[in-house]
């Protein structure tokens, strides 16, 4: 059977510091996050554990699960020195390069990662009212949940999906990448005009996704440079023995939450058929990459795309058949390591916004961000007369994805919810109940002041009579509520929650 699912979000915020001669995104991310750590911190409120720092013990971004790394393959690198804050939710926040990163909690279904994924922009946004508090006048820091910045640079959403080691990656290369060339139709966030070397926005006026322009290899093991559709990173934080991470990095970053459900619900499915070699007829896309720009350019989703076995097919007829072999394997059997009820609710959305795409696209306005985007920008050009290349439509395109509240226009076209406000806010300083995260995230609340780094797989105590204590989460199904709750809860020191994890 299927490995049960446990995922999560990475998510790079761009970001801009207005009211200064020269924006410097290092700097202004590094004031951000430590802006909201000092304004956590005086006010008392759970949220970071400012003294935890991360351990980078476990970091191994040069891991391929080739087993080689080719030739002139650059690893990104690991940048110890900038800002790593873990917070009570589990979370990591931190500056990634030249840019604002929080990575959710692990996950036990989609529908958590949503839950997290919207306490996450609520956490950006505490930033951002914390930033304006200790700038000079004049001065703002502005943070944008997109992935491009219009000038050929782009940043990622990036997903990870624990998976069996048993599963041959071959085997995984061919029936995700299928998926992920074909998902843009309902992941796509939307973007005006291009940024791929070649083409311009005259061919290109308007594009399911923000990514696509900026993938070049099937496969690989590069993130910023020659990005693949399948990475390759090995590094599993977790058991390597008897599991892999798939680290997805074609997706984009989400506003509408029935988006983000989809990308992770729909994607945890086709990885479960992968592992339970239950994908059915095998769908191969000849030209995966050409193919990944040619559905996001499409935005009537009628071209076709060419197959390995000399057919053809659209990107929404795969879906279908995507879908159909969906429905099969949860009735054979069934969906417990997505998450029974979740996974029913991610097959019956999909079902849905598939058939309203097919019928009409505008019908899944409220679902669908690139939808949902096409006709706001519809709109303002049938209001102001502009053509196709006015620039007023790039900064209404940017201005979906602002996070301030008075600025965002995402907020404002009617995208359906799935998370109340009450859930978010909790999710903010609380860790998921089912996952290893609450092991970490109880713990940075009960006893900060005696750990002294933590990181997906371990935490590192010091509880001053002893060396320092590594206690290894290498499962990452353990350490929940359920396991660890009351164990927790009864003890008064991190030294006797230690002395009694090991009776």
């Amino acid at each position: 059977m299927a490995t049960r699912k446990i995922c999560g979000i990475e998510t790079e915020f761009g970001i801009v510091h207005r009211g200064v001669e020269e924006s410097n995104p290092i700097s202004a991310s590094s004031l951000l996050i430590n802006a909201y750590l000092a304004h956590v911190s005086a006010t008392g409120a759970r949220g970071p554990a400012p003294k935890v720092g991360w351990d980078f013990e476990d970091e191994s971004p040069a891991s391929d699960a080739r087993g080689i790394v080719p030739v002139g393959a650059m690893a990104p690198e690991v940048e110890t020195h900038l800002v790593n804050a873990v917070l009570t939710n589990g979370a990591r926040y931190y500056v990634d390069h030249a840019h604002p990163e929080l990575s959710t909690p692990e996950c036990g279904d989609a529908r958590s990662i949503v839950v997290y994924d919207r306490a996450a922009e609520e956490i950006l946004r505490a930033s951002m009212t914390a930033a304006r508090g200790i700038l000079p006048p004049g001065e703002e820091l502005v943070v944008y949940k997109n992935n491009s910045d219009g000038k050929g640079n782009s940043y990622g959403c990036h997903e990870n999906y624990l998976m069996d080691r048993a599963t041959p990656f071959g085997r995984i290369v061919v029936g995700a990448t299928t998926h992920f060339v074909t998902r843009q139709i309902f992941t796509g966030a939307g973007k005006v005009g291009t940024e791929a070397p070649g083409s311009s926005s005259e061919e290109v006026p308007f594009q399911l996704t923000q990514r696509a322009d900026f993938f070049e290899e099937e496969v690989g093991l590069e993130t910023t440079l020659k990005r693949p559709i399948i990475n390759t990173r090995d590094e599993p934080h977790a058991d390597a023995q008897r599991y892999r991470r798939l680290h997805v990095i074609v997706g984009d970053a989400n506003m509408s939450e029935v988006a983000t459900f989809l990308k992770v619900g729909t994607t945890a499915i086709v990885l479960a058929m992968i592992e339970d070699d239950a994908l059915g007829r095998e769908i191969a896309i000849a030209s995966p990459v050409r193919s990944l720009r040619s559905v996001s350019y499409d935005v009537g989703l009628s071209a076709t795309l060419a197959l390995a076995d000399g057919t053809r097919a659209t990107a929404l007829e795969i879906q279908w058949e995507l879908l159909d072999s969906a429905r099969k394997y949860a009735e054979t059997f069934g969906l417990d390591c997505v998450g029974a009820e979740v996974g029913a609710e991610v097959l019956d959305r999909w079902e849905s916004v598939l058939a309203g795409l097919e019928e009409d696209p505008m019908s899944v306005a409220a679902q669908v961000d690139w939808v949902a985007k096409r006709r706001l920008l519809e709109a303002y050009r049938e209001r102001t007369g502009c053509d196709v290349g006015d620039a007023r439509l790039r900064a209404l395109d940017l201005q979906y994805h602002d996070l301030r509240p008075e600025r965002s226009v995402s907020s404002r076209v009617g995208l359906e919810t799935m998370v109340t406000a009450a859930e978010a806010t909790e999710a903010i300083s609380e860790p998921p109940l089912d996952t290893r995260a609450y092991f970490r995230g109880r713990c940075l609340q009960r006893f900060a002041d005696e750990i002294v780094a933590a990181n997906w797989d371990s935490i590192v105590f010091d509880v001053g009579d002893e060396p320092l204590r590594r206690v290894p989460m290498m499962e990452p199904s353990r350490g929940t509520a359920e396991h660890v709750g009351r164990l927790i809860d009864e003890s008064r020191t991190a030294a006797e929650l230690l002395a009694r994890l090991d009776g």
